[in-house]
């Protein structure tokens, strides 16, 4: 298994939009220098707690102070690009990393993102979608073609001897894309194995991830793709600490706590989700409270503790999968815990986890 971070970023409205970049792209070379595999940065306009609206830009500036460490957007909202525009903007990025840029996708969720872009109906947006990824893989082809479609019109010209165009194709001619997925039975995750995308689910429940384990693997085999979990992501939360006790405070007191009390519950629990968080347990959705996710929900503890609950985790899906996200929170004034959890997951955790944890054989596989 490999470790990498999903950089949301989940920081409090208050931070200033200089402190969110220099943490997102801090945070980039962190995972670096201590072995994570690959950092994705979130893109959204309007939410008050996710304040990166151009991911790039800090792909841009981690770009030259990073050296193994995959970068890329999680996901671009495709409806709110021209696709041909953002095409050749990734595979200029791709040189730039030298195979280090991959993409992430999606349609758009949230309707305040669309209306700053004047969409006052999102119905369309998976369609707007599948379409802006046709003609994105156009472009990448890097041969002329002319396209008139529902929501877009592109084309790559011929050129001429006194006018050639600029190769578009990305590193190695292929673009790495993945999809985010949360719901049951997720569309998302759905479209990323009938496309041959990398899905990442964000973790509610074991049940709900075999879940997603099954549709992908289902949905890759119809389309004659790979579909075992080497090519899934999971996104979980994760601190370490010397003590348990110091670890549970450090996240319960700290930007993790504080997030998910003023901003994810209240969207769990508005969106149904919560509910599914309460699984293996004897206790209620009512009952779905920071303390109760320190103690049931996060993987919090010294190194023995946390090593035990991914051992047991892994244990109740039935096998592995290929990456462990986590997800940054705002330990800006005080970032050493964090950033010594993070090298503690790389180093010391997952390198002595049971190997056979990570085959991927087992439900869903």
């Amino acid at each position: 298994m490999e470790v990498g971070m999903f950089q949301t970023p989940f920081l409090p409205p208050e931070r200033a939009p200089g402190q969110v970049f220099d943490w997102a792209v801090d945070q980039a070379i962190t995972a670096d220098k201590v072995g994570f595999s690959e950092y994705w940065i979130g893109e959204h306009i309007t939410l008050n707690w996710e304040a990166i609206p151009n991911p790039e830009l800090v792909i841009a500036a981690a770009a030259r102070q990073t050296n193994r460490i995959k970068l890329g957007p999680l996901a671009h909202l495709l409806p709110y690009y021209h696709p041909a525009t953002l095409a050749a903007q990734a595979a200029w990025l791709s040189h730039i990393l030298e195979g280090r840029y991959q993409m992430g996708v999606a349609p758009g969720a949230y309707p305040t993102d669309a209306q700053l872009r004047g969409f006052e109906d999102i119905s369309n947006n998976h369609k707007m979608m599948t379409e802006a990824v046709k003609i994105m893989e156009m472009v990448w082809k890097g041969e002329p073609f002319k396209y008139q479609g529902e929501f877009w019109n592109a084309g790559l010209p011929e050129g001429d001897d006194a006018h050639p165009i600029r190769d578009q194709r990305p590193w190695g001619d292929h673009m790495p894309m993945a999809m985010t997925g949360l719901s049951p039975n997720s569309p998302s995750i759905r479209y990323a194995g009938a496309h041959g995308y990398s899905p990442a689910s964000v973790f509610s429940s074991n049940s709900a991830l075999i879940d997603h384990f099954d549709i992908y693997r289902e949905s890759a085999a119809k389309a004659g793709f790979a579909g075992d979990r080497t090519h899934h992501r999971v996104v979980r939360d994760v601190f370490i600490a010397d003590t348990d006790a110091e670890a549970r405070k450090l996240a319960l007191d700290g930007g993790m706590g504080r997030a998910w009390k003023e901003y994810l519950l209240p969207t769990y629990h508005a969106f149904g989700i919560a509910e599914a968080m309460t699984e293996g347990t004897n206790l209620s959705v009512s009952d779905v409270t920071p303390d109760f996710l320190a103690d049931n929900f996060w993987i919090v503890g010294s190194p023995e503790t946390v090593r035990e609950k991914f051992e047991k985790w892994i244990d109740g899906l039935g096998g592995g999968f290929g990456t462990l996200l986590i997800y940054s929170y705002d330990y800006i004034d005080n970032p050493t815990p964090w950033n010594e959890s993070m090298a503690r997951l790389a180093q010391e955790i997952v390198p002595a986890l049971p190997t056979d944890a990570f085959a991927t054989t087992g439900a869903g596989a």
